[in-house]
């Protein structure tokens, strides 16, 4: 081949832009997406069945979290999703809410504790009541992958809580997840689980003026981002009140 065309190749090469960065977001709606957080365990014989159902309901009905506490890790096995701020939240639910006990498997709805989460006709009827109210916080959630596996997240806001305050969460959160346990109450399981919080950031305070923003970076192996996605909420700090939810799938290129 003659050298010059042989360069212009080469500079033909070089020349090529480089692959876009995958980015995907959303934007909150006007009326209130509920929220449904479940506090579980890998070590509670309980749990399982609340795991299933987390993991059965209906997409985009509701941004749903499940939170794995580090409580029971005594026991005999040691929750691999476990985390001590999740067993704090569950802590300060209790608090709020005037609740003596925490316990597992827990459903908090909206702020508070939804002992009825195993009747099908309860949740639904749930769903819709919030879901029929109007937001008092928008939001909008941005997720880029800037290389393989390194993300950058961003969770913007503005709240009109009544007290004046307001504080955004931010999590990742992961399914098709799958656990053979060896130990414990339930030894000898294979549990499969959705909706897993992976990751965890906040309480980030809003403003005197109700706005809030904030990024993170994100650089996890182990997570896989084709079934995972993110989920941010804000609520009243001092009552619980949900002031509004929102999710985003991640987006890989």
């Amino acid at each position: 081949m003659d050298k010059h065309v042989t360069v212009l190749i080469a500079s033909l090469v070089f020349c090529l832009p480089a692959p876009a960065a995958a980015a995907c977001s959303s934007e909150s709606g006007a009326t209130l997406t509920p929220l449904i957080e479940l506090y579980t365990s890998e070590g509670c014989s309980s749990c399982p069945p609340a795991d299933r159902w987390l993991a059965g309901l209906p997409p985009g009905k509701a941004v749903a979290l499940a939170l794995h506490v580090d409580y029971w890790d005594y026991i005999g096995w040691r929750d691999r999703f476990a985390d001590a701020r999740f067993s704090a939240r569950q802590r300060e639910v209790a608090r709020r809410t005037g609740g003596r006990v925490i316990y597992t498997p827990q459903v908090v709805f909206d702020g508070r504790d939804f002992r009825a989460w195993s009747q099908p006709g309860a949740v639904m009827q749930g769903i819709g009541r919030v879901a029929a109210k109007p937001a008092r916080a928008k939001m909008s959630l941005t997720a880029e992958e800037k290389s393989a596996g390194n993300w950058s997240l961003r969770v913007e806001g503005d709240a009109a809580p009544r007290q004046g305050r307001a504080v955004a969460y931010l999590a990742v959160i992961e399914n098709g997840l799958e656990t053979e346990v060896r130990a414990g109450e339930n030894a000898g399981a294979r549990l499969r689980h959705g909706n897993v919080v992976r990751e965890w950031f906040g309480p980030v305070a809003a403003a005197a003026d109700g706005h809030v923003a904030f990024s993170r970076d994100l650089k996890r192996a182990d997570i896989d981002y084709r079934k995972a996605g993110l989920a941010a909420f804000i609520e009243d700090p001092d009552t619980g009140e949900v002031l509004q939810a929102l999710a985003l799938p991640f987006c890989p290129a």
